[in-house]
C-alpha cells in the first residue's frame, strides 16, 4: 500500500483484551533472511538461502494484521499473513496466501506464553498437507527487536518434528 501514515497509525481500541497486542513487535519494515529445506520429511540436511522484505501492518482496532512478503527465491513470488486475534479463546489464528495458488491456507493457532513456555515464544499448530499427505504444521514466533519465524512439519502425529523454514528479520524502518 502506497499510504504508509494511515496503515500503521491506525489507533488501537480501547481495552483490548489481553493477548491482542502480541504481534505489535512485527508492525512496520523487515529484511528477512530465510533458510528453507531442499526437500521435506525425508531425512534431508541440505538447505537453501535467501532474502525477503516485509510489511506489516494493524488491521481492525488492534485485533488483526496483514503483512506483505516478497522475495525473489521464485520470480515475482508475493505472499500475506493475515493474522486475527479471538478475543473469547485468547489465541490467534494465522492464515498464509500467495500468488502461486491465491487461496488461504488453513489457520495455524496459538498464543505467547502460557502453557509452561516463555512469554516471547508463541507457539502456533494446525494441519497442512504435504506432496498430498496430511501432516502437522507448528510456527514459532520468537518476538523481540531481531524477530524469528520456524515452521516445522510432523508426519507421526507430534511425536517428532522436522524443522523446514526459517526467517531471521532486521527493522529497516527504525
Amino acid at each position: 500500500m502506497s499510504d504508509q501514515t494511515t496503515r500503521n497509525d491506525a489507533p488501537a481500541l480501547p481495552g483490548l483484551p489481553e493477548g491482542a497486542l502480541d504481534f505489535d513487535f512485527f508492525h512496520g519494515r523487515w529484511r528477512g533472511r530465510n533458510r528453507r529445506l531442499l526437500e521435506r520429511l525425508v531425512g534431508c540436511q541440505e538447505w537453501t538461502e535467501f532474502d525477503c522484505t516485509v510489511e506489516c501492518w494493524p488491521m481492525l482496532g488492534g485485533l488483526a494484521n496483514v503483512d506483505e512478503y516478497r522475495s525473489e527465491h521464485l520470480p515475482g513470488f508475493i505472499a500475506m499473513t493475515v493474522r486475527v486475534f479471538d478475543p473469547k479463546a485468547r489465541q490467534w489464528a494465522i492464515h498464509w496466501a500467495d500468488n502461486r495458488y491465491g487461496t488461504l491456507d488453513p489457520p495455524m493457532r496459538g498464543s505467547f506464553g502460557g502453557g509452561g513456555f516463555e512469554g516471547d515464544l508463541g507457539i502456533f499448530f494446525g494441519g497442512d498437507f504435504h506432496q498430498g499427505r496430511a501432516v502437522l504444521c507448528r510456527f514459532h514466533w520468537h518476538r523481540g527487536p531481531s524477530p524469528r519465524w520456524e515452521r516445522a512439519f510432523s508426519a507421526d502425529g507430534g511425536q517428532t518434528w522436522e524443522t523446514n523454514w526459517t526467517m531471521d528479520f532486521v527493522r529497516v524502518d527504525e
